[in-house]
This record gives structure tokens, sequence and C-alpha cells, in this order.
């Protein structure tokens, strides 16, 4: 099969996606920006062609130039796994009359607000919600919606640009910082945990799924500088306490009628044991939860995608036989790292379940938090039992200090 991918060298998930596609035995038409030299070795090694655009956000030229290409080669189908490229590959399985999410599909994955009214319709729990495109709109839907809320854009990634406001006052705060935002989402603020709903699906079969944990909520780790973000993939997402939001995942992609993939979906489970929808993606979880399902069940989740792609199957055998933790470390201080504390003493004591440690070097600058998940470093551990794997994750997070000046 003869696979177009866009951006096959970024983001940083991208080249094992290539990869997986060639380990399948697809032939893969890489299509970006960045010249095919520069590619990350993977990426290149595993492209069977490869299209430079002068942007990829210039849709009608990258039409124009992936038309070239199938003029010369017979392209079976188009796959995009970063969240901006997910229209562009819509408009190009149109353009060439392939089969996958079309245009107005894809519109409802990427359109939070659009996204919710599917789902109301369908009968699933959503937060209350209303779209804005001003600020005395954001008012209004303020008022009817009530405090506390969430304000997030409607067509966003992760939690950038959403906020937490309380009162009236605090959404007056924030509007400014939310003016270059066509769009934003005025949501019901739900408390619980979060977690997520993962999926490898062909022609609207689940071939695998996952459920993970994030600790704190996301909008709190990105909120708070000291904290050590973690994501917890569970070893048993089909216990009782994680049900109702496994059945509202598989009616999720019911209701928006996905087929082939994979997707990402979060959700809240309140102290009450209800499940609430937050969002969904037609792409993999980022911020190496990939790899943690590759750790939790020793499988090659980036090829069981390439499969399920090409061939409408997952041929490997998932036995889960652990929970898998990411750890996310940010530096204390400014400018570089000078030293990291605590690491040997972790090693020595939790060595067996350690997969792998990745952190800033000594003299590196550390990065701004704000602006990536992925921080100064991380640690990645395992453990079949899920209280001693939250225990080692809480003292990586408490223990583990890079220290910057």
């Amino acid at each position: 099969m003869n696979v177009l991918f866009l951006s096959p060298g970024f983001p940083a998930e991208m080249p094992s996606f290539t990869r997986g596609l060639a380990d399948v035995g697809a032939r893969v038409y890489g299509v970006g920006e960045q010249p095919e030299a520069l590619l990350p070795p993977v990426a290149r090694r595993s492209l069977s062609g490869y299209v430079q655009v002068r942007s990829l956000w210039d849709e009608a030229q990258t039409v124009l130039d992936v038309q070239r290409l199938a003029a010369e080669v017979r392209i079976e189908r188009v796959e995009c796994l970063w969240e901006p490229g997910v229209m562009l590959a819509a408009q190009l399985r149109e353009a060439l009359d392939l089969p996958g999410m079309r245009v107005e599909q894809a519109l409802t994955f990427r359109d939070k607000e659009r996204m919710k009214q599917v789902l109301d319709e369908a009968g699933i729990r959503t937060p209350r919600h209303a779209g804005a495109t001003t600020e005395p709109e954001c008012r209004a839907a303020a008022e009817r919606i009530g405090y506390p809320l969430i304000v997030k854009p409607v067509a966003g990634a992760g939690s950038a640009d959403t906020y937490r406001v309380d009162v009236s006052s605090e959404l007056e705060r924030i509007l400014p910082a939310v003016r270059h935002v066509r769009e934003v989402s005025v949501e019901e603020f739900i408390e619980g945990e979060e977690h997520t709903f993962d999926t490898i699906s062909a022609d609207g079969r689940i071939l695998y799924e996952n459920v993970s944990w994030y600790r704190p909520p996301p909008l709190v780790g990105r909120s708070l500088e000291w904290v050590s973000p973690q994501t917890v993939c569970l070893r048993d997402p089909y216990a009782k306490e994680y049900q109702t939001g496994r059945e509202m995942g598989q009616a999720v992609l019911r209701a928006l009628g996905f087929e082939t993939g994979f997707t990402h979906m979060e959700w809240f489970r309140t102290a009450s044991g209800e499940a609430v929808f937050v969002e969904i993606a037609a792409r993999p979880p980022g911020a190496l939860s990939v790899e943690l399902m590759n750790v939790a069940c020793d499988i090659d989740a980036f090829a069981g995608w390439g499969e399920a792609v090409c061939r409408g199957r997952l041929g490997q055998e998932v036995v889960r036989r652990y929970n898998a933790a990411v750890i996310f470390k940010r530096a204390r201080g400014t400018g570089r790292v000078r030293e990291i504390r605590g690491l040997e003493r972790l090693v020595a004591r939790f060595r067996p379940h350690i997969v792998s440690v990745d952190l800033l070097p000594i003299g590196a600058s550390r990065r701004n938090w704000k602006q990536t998940l992925l921080s100064d470093g991380n640690v990645i551990l395992r453990h079949p039992d899920l209280q001693a794997t939250l225990e080692m994750a809480d003292r990586v997070g408490t223990d583990l200090q890079l220290i910057a000046e």
C-alpha cells in the first residue's frame, strides 16, 4: 500500500509512526516543510519518497503539489497524526477521492463546540458549554453557565490558552489573553480525576484501547511550576471504576462515525463515579503516552497503528503486564542546569522498575515550562501494582530535582 503521511519528521513521535507504516510493508511518501536531508534518520530511512512543500498551511498549494505526486504514484491512503494537519489530510482525501475522514467529519473533531453539540444530541454527558467569538459573548455565556468555568479554544490542543475562571472579575482578567483566539468554548468546570480513553481502530472496530490517568489534572499541572506532572497508563483499563468512561468513549466514537486510525479522548471521573466527556482528537496522545502504552504491554503501538491502517487488523498480542508512568521534571531557578539532585538514590532504590531517564544535561538551558509539557526531562517507570507505581512516581516528583541558575 502506498501511504501519504503528512509531517513525517515533526512532532517528536511522527518519525516512529513513519517507521511503523514501513515496518508493516507500506511504501510511505512523506509531505512536509523540512528538507528531506534534515528529517530525523528513522523517518528518512522509512520513506519511499518525499515532497517538500513551502508551507503545509498553504493548503491549496499543498493539494496541487500532492496531486502532481499522485499523477506518478498511486496513493491509496492519506494519514496525519498531528493535530494542525487533520483538516489538510481530509482535504487531500477529498481531492484524491480516497477513503478516510473527509472535511465535514474532520471539522467535528477539530471544533470542540461543534463536537459537543453532536455528542449532546447523542445523549452523551458533556459539560454545559457555549461558543464565543467576542468578549460580550464570553460574558453572556459565563452568566448562563455559571462559575466556576473553563475558557479554551474550540480548535486547540492540550491545555494551551485554557483557563479556569471562578468569578466574573477573573473573566475580565483573562479575556485579553485569549483575544488572539478566533473562537473559544466557555464550559462548566468539572471537578474530578482526569483520564484518557485512547484507541486504535479499523473499519469501526476497536482493536486496542487504553486508559491513562493525568496526575494532577492538566490544568493544574500547567498552572503551577513546582508540579511534576504525571501520566499513568493503567494496567487494568477494565476495572469497574473506569467502565463508565470506556463505555462513554465507545459511544463517542460511534456518534462521531470514527472508523480507522488512532483517537485520544479525555474525560473526567467525578467523586460520584460519573463520567463526563472533555474532548476527543483524531490522533494519538502526545507527551510520550504512546511510549507508555508500549512499556505497559510490551507492544509496538506505532507499528500496530500502521497495521490497522494498512491491513485492518492488529496482529500483536496485547498482554497488560504493567502500569507505566512518565514523570515530567521542571528545573528550579532560571538559566542553565547546574545540578541534578536525588537521581542516584532513586535509581538505586527503584532500578528494576525504571525504564528510562531522559533529563537535560548539566550546562543545558532550561526550557520554558509554559510552552512544553516535556519540560526539562522525564523519568519513565513501570510496575505490576498500581499503588506501587504511584508511590514511585510521587517519589520521583519530590526527590528528583534539577537546579538551574
